[in-house]
C-alpha cells in the first residue's frame, strides 16, 4: 500500500527494522520479529510496541523508504502485508520511477518528485471509497489492520475506529476498537498474547454506559449472555452514539423491518460512513423535536437572535432548515419554538446589513425578524431558492412592495409593541371537508345555555384566544411554556381537533398532501383483505357506550379512516387499539384530519406500537419500568418484578389512557400527549403509582393490585366537562364510589408535570433506544425457545445441541444480508410467520451451513450432493428449509440408526432429491434450482413460479392486501397430525442410474476413513451380490435370454464401481457443480447404453440385507460421530467461510 510521504529517523531504527534490499534512492526493510527466524523475545516486545503504539508495521512488517545520497533524511512511501506485496511496489519503483530520477540535478528536485508521484498514486486510489473519511491517510492505515487482523470479507465497511482497553477479567488489554457496519471488533497483541473480539450487532443485547470502583467510566456491551467492557477512550461519548446508532440500524434492518425506512445516508450498507451516521441522528432528532415528516432532513444550522413579540426582546437561539420546513428554537430548547413550512414564506428581506438581519415574511401578514445571523445572505437566497422566490429584475415591482409592507409591519410593531396582531396570523381557512367532527353532529354546543360548566368552557375559550392574538394562530404558532399551562388546564372541546393538528404536524401533512384521503377511500372501498375484516369485526366494539358510534354515521367514518390508513401503510394494516384511539380523534376531528392524526400517531409520535409485535408499546413499558425504579424506591423495595406494571399498563401506553379512562377524562391526557409526546402518558403513569403507593405496598398478589388501579381510575372524573350525561362514560365501579374519593383529572395532570416534568424528552429517547435492543432480543429469544421446544420433540439432539444449531442456522440466513439490501433471505424473512417458519434458508445458504456439519466427507460431487439433501429435506417443495426440517435431516444422520441412515441414503438418490441419471445430469441447473423434466410432477409444482437465480421461491402471502387462505394451514395441520410413520415398504424401487449414484455416493462417504480399503471391498461386494440376485430373478422370468442379462448385470457393476478410482482423483474430477458426478460414467458411454437397455431395479429391503451382511459397513454408519466438536467447529469457521467464497467470487 502507498503511503502519504512522511519524515522517519533512522538514528535508533537499525534495531527494530531489517535492510532487504536498497539502491541508490530506495530502501526496502523487513520488521524485526517477522519473516524468516522469527524473532524471538525482540519480535514479542516488537510487537507489543506496534499494537500499543498503533504501528502500521503491526500488520504491514514490511516498508519501503525513499532518500537521496546526499542527505540523511528518510521518507516512508509504502509498506506491505506481505513479502510479495511489498516486492510489486519495489519493482513498480524500479521500472517507473528509477530511469527519470537520472534527468534531475538537485536532491530537493528528484525528492519532491517522488512525493508527488506517490500522492498521486493515493489519490487515484482513494477517489471513490475513501472520499467521505474525514482523514483518508490514516483511515487507509486503519483499514489496512482491520482487513488484515479479522479477515472479514472485503465488503465489510469500517466505519470507525478507536484506541482502548478492553477488560478480560480484570485484567485490562490495550488495543484498538473498530466499528463497522455490521460488527464490533477488538484487536490486542500485549507480550505474545493476542486477543481478538469480533461480535455482530444483531447478536447485542445491551449497550449501556456505566461505571464502577475499578472503571470510572466504560462501554458495557452483553452479547449472548457474556459482559464485555471497554474503557480508557477518548471520545466515550462520541463512541458510544456510534455503537447505539449502529446496532439500531442492524436491529431495524434484520428484526423490525417493518419500521425500516431506507434514509439516505443508511441506503446501502457498503457506503455507511461517520459522518452519515452523524446526519442521520441530527435529523432524526430534529423530526422529533418539531414533529416534522419523516422525509425532512436536517440542512442548515445557524445561530441567531430572534425577535419575540409576546416578551418584547430578542431571544437567542438557532435556525434549523430542512428541505421544507423554517424552524427557530431558543438556546434551552423550552422557552419558545416555531415551525415556519416553506409553502407560507411570500418573501426574505435583508434590511439591515450592520446587524446581519433578515425579515421572512409570511402569508397572513405576518413577519419574523432574524439578527446576528452570521452568514445571514446565503441563509436568506437559500430560503428564496427552497420557497421559489425570485429575485430577478422583472419582479422588482412586486419586490418592493412586499418589501415596503414587511418594512411597515416591523415598524409598527416597534412603535406599537402591545399591538401584536399584525405580527402573528389568523386561523387558516383551508377548504374543509365534506364531513364534520361527529362531536359537533351530535353534542352541538348550545350558546344560549349558561350552567357553570359551559360558562367555564366559555373562559376556556377565551383565555386561548387571547393566547392566538398574543402567540400565534396557525401554522405559525409559537410554542411557549404557556401554550403548556394551558393545555395542562384543559382544552376547550370547540379548539381540540385544531390543535390536536397543530401539535402533531399532522397539519402540515395535509397541507402537503390534498386529495390524498379521498383516493384513498375510493381505492380501498369495497376491497376484502385481512386488514378489513380485523376492522368489521372491532367497528362495533370502538367507544360503543357514545352515540356517535351506535349511529350508521359515525361507524362509516371509522370504517373509512381505518380503511384507507390500512391501504395506506399494509405492513402496519390495522391492529386492535387503533380503533379505539381513531373513534377518539373522529370526534373532534373532520374525517380527513382524524386519518392524518392517526398517520402522527403511528409513523410518528408512537413508531412501533401498531405493528404484529407491538414492540413500541414494550419498549416504552421497559422505559416505564427505568422511571419507576428511579422515581418511585419505596414502591420498587415491596415489589421487586416490575414485570407486573409492564403488564398492567400495556393499554395505557396503547390506547393512551382511553381504554382505562372515561372519555371525558380521557381527551384530556390526548390533548397533553399530542403537545408532550410519550412523555406526557410516562408522566401520568408513574402519577397515578404515586397516588396509589399506600394501596399497592399493601396489596398480597397482583390481583389485589389491578383491582385497586381500576377503582382509582373509575374515580377519576373531569368536573369541567360540558358534555351531557348520554355522552360521557358511566364508571364501572360506581358501587365502590364510597371507599375511592373522586379524583379530577385536571388536578392528576397537574400533578404529574409539577412531580416528573423534569423528565426530558432526550432522556426518554436515549432509554428508548437502550430498551429497544433488549426488547428485541428477548422476543427473538422467546422465538428460538418456541423453535427449540417443538423441534425437540422429534429429535434426539439434546436442548444444548439445538440453541447452537439455531444460532448457527439464524447465523447463516443473516450472513447473506449483511452486505446487499436485496438479499432474497431478507425478502422471505417474516416476523409475523409461525415460529418454525420465520428463519429459512435457500439452497445456497443451506449448502454453506450444510458443508460445516456434515457427517462424513463427500468428495468432488458435494455440491450436487448438498442440492439432493436440499430436495429431500425441503418437504413441501417451496424452495426453502426451515430449522426443523435440517434438525431432522441432521438428527438421522448422526443420530439415526443403520436402517434409518441408510433409508435417507437410499431416498436420496430418489426423485424429488435425485431428478437424472448421470448421463443427464448436465442439464440439472443447481444455481437456478430447476429440476429435470424427467420428474414430471416435481417440475410441474415450481414452473408456476418466477424462480428467482438463488432458488429462493418467495411463499409469504402479502400481508395487508390479500387473505390467507386459513383452510389452507388448517388442512396441512390436520395432514401433519394424521401422517403415518414412513416404512421400509413404502419406499419405491430404485432403477440402474440410481443405483449406481448410490453406489458412487457410498465410495465419496468412505473416503479418507481409516477402513477405507475394507469399506471399499464391501461395497463391491454388495454390488456384485445384488446383481447377481437381479440376474437371477431375470433368469426366472426370462430363460431364454439369461447372457444378455448377465451381461448387463457385469456392466452396471462396473459402472458403479468405476466411481471408487475416478471420484478419489482431484485432478481429473470436475470442480463445477454441473460436471460433478459424470466423470464416472463418460468412459463407457457404450456399456452403460447397453446397460439402459435392460430395465432392472432394487427394492430398499434388497439393499438393507446385502449391506446388513458387510461388517466394516454397518460398525462405520453405528460409529458415533462427534457433533459436539462440529458445531464448534462450525461457530468459528462460518464466518470464515463467508469471507472465503466472497473473495473467491
Amino acid at each position: 500500500m502507498w503511503l502519504k510521504p512522511e519524515e522517519i529517523l533512522l538514528k535508533n531504527a537499525f534495531k527494530l527494522w531489517v535492510t532487504e534490499k536498497d539502491n541508490e534512492y530506495f530502501v526496502l526493510q523487513r520488521r524485526r520479529g517477522y519473516g524468516e527466524g522469527g524473532g524471538g523475545l525482540t519480535g514479542l516486545l516488537v510487537g507489543t510496541l506496534d499494537t500499543v503504539l498503533d504501528s502500521t508495521s503491526k500488520v504491514a512488517p514490511y516498508r519501503i523508504l525513499h532518500h537521496t545520497p546526499d542527505s540523511q533524511i528518510y521518507w516512508s512511501i509504502a509498506c506491505g502485508v506481505t513479502q510479495e506485496e511489498i516486492v510489486q511496489h519495489w519493482d513498480w519503483l524500479q521500472q517507473n520511477i528509477m530511469r527519470t530520477l537520472s534527468v534531475f540535478d538537485s536532491s530537493e528536485d528528484i525528492t519532491s518528485f517522488v512525493q508527488g508521484k506517490i500522492r498521486g498514486l493515493i489519490a487515484e486510489e482513494g477517489k471513490t471509497s475513501l472520499v467521505l473519511e474525514d482523514d483518508p491517510e490514516k483511515f487507509r492505515e486503519a483499514l489496512l489492520r482491520f482487513e488484515k487482523w479479522f479477515e472479514l470479507p472485503p465488503e465489510e465497511k469500517l466505519v470507525t475506529y478507536y484506541s482502548c482497553s478492553y477488560w478480560k477479567g480484570k485484567v485490562p488489554c490495550q488495543g484498538w476498537l473498530y466499528l463497522s457496519t455490521n460488527f464490533l471488533c477488538f484487536y490486542s497483541y500485549l507480550l505474545g498474547a493476542e486477543v481478538k473480539l469480533i461480535i455482530s450487532w444483531d447478536e447485542i443485547w445491551k449497550l449501556e454506559k456505566t461505571s464502577n470502583v475499578l472503571l470510572t467510566e466504560s462501554i458495557r456491551v452483553l452479547s449472548h449472555g457474556e459482559d464485555h467492557y471497554f474503557s480508557m477512550l477518548l471520545h466515550l461519548t462520541e463512541t458510544f452514539v456510534i455503537m447505539e446508532q449502529l446496532a439500531a440500524y442492524s436491529i431495524k434492518r434484520f428484526f423490525d423491518k417493518e419500521s425500516f425506512q431506507r434514509e439516505p445516508a443508511l441506503a446501502d450498507p457498503l457506503q455507511i460512513t461517520k459522518r452519515g451516521l452523524e446526519a442521520h441522528a441530527k435529523s432524526e432528532q430534529f423530526r422529533a423535536f418539531f414533529r416534522l415528516p419523516k422525509e425532512e432532513n436536517l440542512l442548515e444550522v445557524h445561530e441567531s437572535f430572534l425577535w419575540v413579540p409576546f416578551s418584547h426582546f430578542n431571544t437567542l437561539g438557532k435556525i434549523c432548515l430542512s428541505e421544507n420546513y423554517l424552524c427557530f428554537a431558543s438556546q434551552d430548547g423550552s422557552h419558545c419554538h416555531i415551525i415556519i413550512p416553506m409553502r407560507e414564506v411570500v418573501n426574505v428581506e435583508k434590511p439591515d446589513s450592520s446587524s446581519r438581519a433578515l425579515t421572512v415574511c409570511v402569508r397572513g401578514k405576518r413577519a419574523l425578524r432574524f439578527s446576528e445571523v452570521r452568514d445571514y445572505q446565503r441563509l436568506a437566497n437559500t430560503i428564496r431558492s427552497r420557497c421559489g422566490i425570485s429575485a430577478s429584475p422583472q419582479h422588482s415591482a412586486s419586490s418592493e412592495a412586499i418589501r415596503g409592507e414587511c418594512q411597515s409591519l416591523i415598524n409598527h410593531f416597534e412603535d406599537n409593541p402591545e399591538d401584536v396582531t399584525l405580527m402573528v396570523g389568523q386561523k387558516d381557512s383551508s377548504k374543509a371537508v365534506s364531513t364534520e367532527a361527529l362531536m359537533t353532529v351530535f353534542h352541538p354546543q348550545d350558546v344560549e345555555n349558561l350552567d357553570p360548566k359551559m360558562l367555564k368552557e366559555k373562559m376556556k375559550e377565551q383565555s386561548w384566544n387571547i393566547h392566538f392574538s398574543e402567540y400565534g394562530r396557525g401554522t405559525s404558532m409559537f410554542f411557549t411554556r404557556k401554550t403548556r399551562d394551558l393545555i395542562v388546564r384543559g382544552v376547550p372541546e370547540a379548539l381540540r381537533g385544531e390543535l390536536w393538528m397543530q401539535f402533531s404536524g399532522a397539519v402540515n401533512d395535509m397541507a402537503t398532501h390534498p386529495g390524498y384521503y379521498t383516493e384513498l377511500v375510493e381505492q380501498s372501498l369495497g376491497t376484502s383483505t385481512l386488514a378489513t375484516d380485523e376492522i368489521e369485526r372491532d367497528l362495533h366494539r370502538s367507544l360503543p357506550e357514545h352515540p356517535a358510534f351506535q349511529s350508521d354515521t359515525g361507524i362509516s367514518a371509522l370504517r373509512r379512516v381505518l380503511t384507507a390508513y390500512a391501504s395506506r401503510n399494509p405492513k402496519i394494516g390495522y391492529c386492535q387499539a387503533m380503533n379505539i384511539l381513531t373513534s377518539v380523534l373522529l370526534l373532534y376531528a373532520k374525517e380527513e384530519e382524524a386519518f392524518w392524526l392517526l398517520v402522527a400517531v403511528c409513523e410518528r409520535m408512537l413508531p412501533d406500537y401498531f405493528n404484529r409485535r407491538i414492540i413500541g408499546a414494550l419498549v416504552d413499558q421497559a422505559v416505564f419500568e427505568d422511571l419507576i425504579r428511579e422515581h418511585l424506591p419505596l414502591l420498587v423495595g415491596h415489589m421487586s418484578d416490575l414485570s407486573f406494571f409492564s403488564s398492567v399498563s400495556l393499554s395505557w401506553f396503547l390506547t393512551l389512557f382511553i381504554s382505562v379512562l372515561p372519555i371525558e377524562s380521557a381527551v384530556n391526557v390526548v390533548d397533553c400527549f399530542f403537545y408532550d409526546g410519550i412523555k406526557a402518558i410516562l408522566q401520568l403513569g408513574l402519577t397515578v403509582l404515586d397516588y396509589n403507593m399506600e394501596a399497592l405496598i399493601r396489596c398480597h398478589d397482583d390481583a389485589e393490585a389491578v383491582t385497586i388501579l381500576n377503582k382509582f381510575f373509575d374515580s377519576v372524573t373531569n368536573k369541567d366537562s360540558p358534555l351531557p350525561p348520554t355522552v360521557q362514560q358511566a364508571s364501572v365501579g360506581n358501587n365502590d364510589k364510597a371507599t375511592h374519593l373522586s379524583v379530577d383529572i385536571s388536578e392528576l395532570i397537574r400533578e404529574a408535570y409539577e412531580k416528573y416534568g423534569n423528565i426530558r424528552s432526550e432522556e426518554v429517547q436515549s432509554s428508548r433506544k437502550k430498551n429497544k435492543l433488549h426488547v428485541i432480543q428477548t422476543l427473538e429469544d422467546t422465538t428460538k425457545q418456541n423453535v427449540i421446544r417443538v423441534v425437540s420433540q422429534e429429535v434426539r439432539l439434546s436442548a444444548s445441541q439445538l440453541d447452537e444449531l439455531y444460532n448457527l442456522f439464524k447465523r447463516q440466513h443473516f450472513l447473506s444480508c449483511y452486505w446487499t439490501m436485496d438479499s432474497p433471505a431478507l425478502h422471505h424473512h417474516d416476523p409475523s410467520l409461525a415460529y418454525l417458519e420465520q428463519y429459512q434458508l435457500g439452497f445456497q445458504q443451506f449448502s454453506v451451513l450444510f458443508s460445516l456439519l456434515e457427517p462424513w466427507a463427500f468428495c468432488s460431487n458435494k455440491s450436487t450432493l448438498s442440492l439432493w439433501f436440499f430436495r429431500l429435506i425441503d418437504e413441501n417443495q417451496d424452495g426453502l428449509v426451515n430449522f426443523k426440517e435440517f434438525c431432522c435431516a441432521l438428527d438421522t444422520l448422526y443420530c439415526g440408526s443403520f436402517t434409518n441412515k441408510l433409508k435417507f441414503l437410499f431416498k436420496l438418490h430418489l426423485p424429488p432429491a435425485f431428478t437424472g441419471s448421470p448421463l443427464h445430469i448436465k442439464e440439472q441447473r443447481i444455481q437456478h434450482f430447476v429440476p429435470l423434466v424427467e420428474d414430471s410432477s416435481h417440475f410441474n409444482r415450481l414452473t408456476a413460479f418466477d424462480l428467482p437465480e438463488d432458488g429462493v421461491i418467495r411463499k409469504s402471502p402479502e400481508r395487508g392486501r390479500g387473505k390467507v387462505d386459513l383452510q389452507a394451514y388448517l388442512k396441512q395441520w390436520q395432514s401433519e397430525i394424521l401422517k403415518k410413520e414412513e416404512t421400509i415398504k413404502d419406499l419405491p424401487r430404485i432403477n440402474q442410474s440410481q443405483f449406481i449414484q448410490f453406489s458412487k455416493t457410498l465410495y465419496n462417504i468412505f473416503h479418507g476413513d481409516p477402513e477405507e480399503e475394507s469399506l471399499y471391498r464391501a461395497v463391491a461386494h454388495v454390488t456384485s451380490l445384488l446383481l447377481k440376485m437381479e440376474e437371477v430373478g431375470r433368469r426366472l422370468q426370462e430363460p431364454s435370454s439369461p447372457s444378455k442379462t448377465a451381461a448387463a448385470a457385469k456392466a452396471a457393476a462396473a459402472a458403479a464401481a468405476s466411481g471408487e478410482e475416478e471420484e478419489l482423483s482431484p485432478k481429473e474430477t470436475p470442480s463445477t457443480p454441473e460436471s460433478s458426478d459424470t466423470s464416472s460414467c463418460d468412459h463407457s458411454p457404450d456399456t452403460l447404453s447397453e446397460v439402459s437397455e435392460v430395465d432392472w431395479s432394487f427394492s430398499f429391503e434388497q439393499v438393507l440385507a446385502s449391506l446388513l451382511n458387510e461388517p466394516a459397513i454397518v460398525s462405520f454408519f453405528e460409529r458415533p460421530v462427534n457433533l459436539q466438536a462440529k458445531l464448534a467447529h462450525a461457530k468459528v469457521a462460518q464466518l470464515k467461510l463467508k469471507a472465503n467464497k466472497r473473495r473467491d467470487t
